[in-house]
């Protein structure tokens, strides 16, 4: 399993896990219309269950676990009126299970085997603790609903990689099995091309460098990240370039060898340049600068017009999994972090704010 950039997700509900379950829970239930035509159980079944593949719900079927009033019945079983329909496993439920939902969704790039998306900022990537609903992989779900090759819930296909929240930028989806695995390996043998924007705060005094060192869960607080010692943590490598200084912020080009959990965050706080308004490292906070009330009140505003950390993921790139072609893809950076950067070079052309 590729370590980090594939994504652990649970197994869909409708990966049959045995075929002589000693207890079955009910997934799915359903009476047949009065006026329904005879149609296969698993067509019936693909119509109405919107986040399960037509060839999932075969394999259910051989498995035992598509009944029709209470008995098995394999595929090629024709439903009837007033038949009542059930899908049943070997354990119960899960309680949040991957649903579509018609979430807007910026495509850069779409074909038969990937999707590359430029997440917005303020959108969550997958669903977990607090954020079961409203995701990207919601809405992608929602995208490829008519797909019948696609399971949101099938962990073979779908996320290669993340960024987080507050994070915008590019990300690319896998539409099956075969190119999750190809992508995910490129991630693992650091053969992809990641690129970001970030204002940091501070003057970055070298032109470019390279940050070596572990990133692991901060000790004394589990909801952040933070450098460890030698042998603690996990390998972490981000290559910089400084873009633009402006006055006591610069504007810097991240390149990630390795992809932690985040790494840019972590690793630019370490060098003594927290991400500007990054409210979970410190950056909301006025770390250089003045003291002149005005320059306060300017930076407030600056706050104001980009309200997350000032990191985007302007561009990627990899070898497509099916042709074997290079491919990359640019995204413009975001109008609240632009309309950011213009703010602190009009800051830099006129210093009567101190």
């Amino acid at each position: 399993m590729v370590q980090d950039e594939i994504l652990d997700d649970e197994l869909d509900d409708l990966e049959p896990t045995a075929s002589d379950a000693a207890q079955l829970y009910e997934h799915f239930r359903v009476v047949v219309d009065k006026g329904q035509e005879m149609v296969r159980v698993d067509k019936y079944l693909f119509d109405r269950i919107q986040n399960a593949s037509r060839n999932r719900i075969q394999k259910a079927a051989d498995a035992g676990f598509v009944l029709a009033n209470g008995k098995p019945v394999k595929c090629s079983y024709k439903v009837k009126p007033l038949d009542v329909i059930t899908l049943s496993m070997d354990r119960p439920p899960y309680e949040n299970d991957i649903v579509p939902e018609d979430i807007p969704l910026d495509v850069a790039y779409e074909d038969d085997d990937v999707i590359v998306v430029n997440k917005p900022a303020g959108l969550v990537v997958h669903p977990g603790h607090g954020n079961w609903h409203g995701t990207l992989v919601n809405a992608i779900a929602w995208h490829l609903k008519d797909n019948p090759r696609y399971d949101a819930n099938d962990p073979h296909v779908g996320l290669v990689h993340r960024i987080d929240k507050d994070t915008s930028g590019l990300l690319v989806v896998a539409k099956t099995p075969e190119a999750k695995t190809c992508l995910g390996n490129q991630f693992l043998l650091k053969t992809t091309r990641r690129r970001y924007r970030a204002l940091v705060w501070g003057n970055v005094e070298q032109d470019e460098g390279t940050i070596v060192a572990n990133i692991g869960r901060d000790p004394r607080d589990r909801m952040l990240m933070t450098v460890l010692p030698e042998g603690e943590g996990r390998h972490a490598v981000t290559h910089y370039r400084v873009l633009e200084r402006l006055g006591y912020v610069t504007l810097v080009e991240c390149i990630l060898e390795t992809g932690r959990t985040h790494q840019i965050r972590v690793h630019m706080k370490h060098i003594g340049h927290t991400l500007f308004n990054d409210l979970r490292y410190g950056g909301h906070e006025i770390l250089r600068g003045t003291r002149f009330a005005k320059y306060k009140q300017f930076v407030n505003n600056c706050f104001d017009i980009c309200p997350r950390q000032a990191l985007h993921a302007m561009t990627l790139g990899f070898k497509h999994p099916v042709t074997g072609e290079e491919m990359d893809f640019t995204t413009p950076i975001p109008p609240d972090m632009a309309a950011l950067i213009d703010k602190w070079r009009g800051y830099i052309s006129n210093r009567d704010l101190e």
